[in-house]
């Protein structure tokens, strides 16, 4: 592919500002915030798109940490792009080659995993080199970036898709690190992830005394009269009652999943006193929208019986409802074709000397070539689908979950993968431990390849779009026949968020004690 002049100016755009990115990657990847609660790292994204001559609209969708960010050179294509910055609990680790929770913090606190530190600077990085060039080279059209928390629950894409943030864009471009083989350095060609249900189910024992016969005692909850077992009680039979059950849950086609999250529980009640409160997080990950009913159905039957069982009334609430993804083939061979332009990262010695540091921490010999071989070399999009599908039976047509998905059924949408930093394993030698990934995600040396890269495949890919309109015309083209029209068409899928932003909920976040700034659970924990 011979580069245009606004494409060369993209590539020199990301090389001068590789300082910056590495810097903006290290505030996110230290931030460590959680979903929903993500305030520091999307208010700097706020104010650094601000001060790059966006518009932003934070609280985007009644999210308080999503943001929309807009910028128009003048009539024309919109192209979108996404940062996406929420970490996981439980995953606290410094930017250091070996295992250490971040300063005046323990290992239960927040810590990116993917990186999405790295995929959202990585996507900034992109979309500002974008601009430099549309406007150097006076190309008229506009880009959208939209910040998307929460991304570990499937957050934010389904209800940012439901209220219209992706219409009307000629081009979605949608960016991940690598998590699994084959999809390193390639891109998604036709089977894109599938469905995700998440939901809380609340157990409330607001009327304990209805529970049971009782003495007729003038204080019903006495300690010898007969006790509602309470919400605790009902969280645990729903919890156990789940996991017995799962064999039962689905037909046994197709790749799916269940995990659960218990968010609250117990109360810390006094006494004989029953709990009154307990919350039990479930997410789902299946191919299809038929099977996400399905086992909702079950998971509400579960709910209902724990529920009579314990004195209990019984809620759902929706944290997500998100639809399998759509192909679109012309968009994917245009980010195929940038990234063959680009070729994958490269990791110098620098980088490959603290990769030996981290194997020699991990118990690892240090190797010459620490790196996995995988991670510097690219993978067609044909031959990332054939191995994928061998695992695959051939009636499955979506694998694995990502809310990215949303964003296919409003606008042709590329689904891109670069290596991030991973380690090489001597035969027969036993996994990494988790903090590995997750410390090579933070280390300066080791991430900047994959962010730089990311932005360079991003930049080509967009200013393609914005200056062929062949190829606007081509994807827009397979984007109509696949939804039978479009946006509306026979064979769209409407949004499913019918749902308020589940942002009251307590989840995990960092909180101001009069020790100073913590984790909800305290760092220093008794005996540690």
């Amino acid at each position: 592919m011979t580069l245009s002049a606004a494409q060369s100016t993209a590539l020199a755009a990301v090389a001068a500002r590789a300082s910056d990115l590495s810097a903006w990657t290290a505030t996110i990847f230290e931030h460590g915030e959680t979903a929903w609660r993500e305030y520091r790292s999307a208010a700097w994204y706020a104010d650094r798109l601000r001060a790059e001559g966006f518009r932003v609209e934070e609280g985007s969708g009644g999210m308080p940490t999503a943001f929309c960010a807009e910028w128009s050179n003048g009539p024309g294509p919109v192209i979108g792009m996404y940062a996406e910055y929420d970490a996981v609990p439980g995953n606290c680790q410094a930017a250091v080659p070996w295992r250490a929770p971040r300063d005046g913090l323990g290992y239960q606190a927040g810590g990116h995993t993917d990186p999405h530190s790295g995929l959202g600077i990585g996507a900034l990085g992109g979309l500002l080199a974008t601009k430099a060039a549309m406007e150097r080279h006076g190309l008229t059209g506009g880009l959208r970036f939209t910040g998307e928390p929460a991304e570990k629950v499937r957050g934010s894409k389904p209800i940012h898709a439901a209220k219209g943030y992706y219409d009307g864009l000629a081009g979605l471009f949608s960016f991940h690190p690598f998590y699994m083989l084959p999809l390193c350095n390639t891109v998604r060609w036709d089977t894109h992830c599938g469905a995700a249900y998440a939901m809380v189910y609340r157990f409330l024992c607001d009327a304990p005394e209805v529970w049971g016969a009782h003495d007729g005692a003038p204080i019903p909850q006495s300690h010898s009269a007969v006790r509602a077992p309470g919400a605790m009680d009902a969280l645990v039979t729903m919890y156990q009652a789940s996991k017995a059950l799962r064999e039962a849950m689905l037909p046994h086609q197709g790749g799916w999943s269940i995990s659960e999250a218990v968010l609250t529980a117990g109360q810390a009640t006094a006494d004989n006193l029953p709990a009154g409160l307990a919350e039990l997080q479930y997410m789902i990950r299946v191919p299809t929208l038929a099977m996400a009913e399905q086992v909702t159905a079950a998971l509400d039957r579960n709910a209902a019986a724990a529920a009579a069982m314990t004195g209990c009334r019984w809620e759902r609430h929706w944290v997500c409802k998100s639809r399998p993804g759509l192909a679109n083939h012309a968009m994917a061979d245009l980010v195929w074709g940038a990234l063959q332009q680009v070729g994958a990262p490269v990791w110098d010695e620098a980088a490959k000397a603290v990769a030996r540091q981290v194997q020699e921490a991990a118990g690892v010999a240090p190797m010459a070539e620490p790196f996995l071989d995988a991670c510097t070399r690219l993978v067609p999009p044909q031959e990332a689908e054939a191995i994928l599908r061998r695992d695959l039976p051939p009636s499955q047509a979506n694998s694995t979950s990502d809310d990215y998905t949303d964003m296919t059924w409003h606008a042709p949408t590329a689904r891109f993968y670069i290596a991030r930093p991973a380690l090489a394993l001597p035969a027969g030698a036993a996994p990494y431990p988790a903090w590995v990934m997750n410390a090579l995600g933070g280390i300066p040396a080791t991430i900047d390849p994959m962010v730089q890269t990311a932005a360079r495949v991003l930049a080509l890919s967009a200013l393609r779009l914005l200056e062929d309109e062949g190829a606007r015309t081509a994807a827009m083209a397979e984007f109509e026949a696949r939804t039978g029209g479009g946006v509306g068409g026979a064979a769209w899928v409407a949004p499913l968020c019918d749902y308020p932003p589940p942002i009251h909920f307590r989840w995990p976040e960092y909180i101001t004690t009069p020790r100073g700034r913590d984790w909800w659970i305290p760092s220093t924990l008794p005996g540690a």
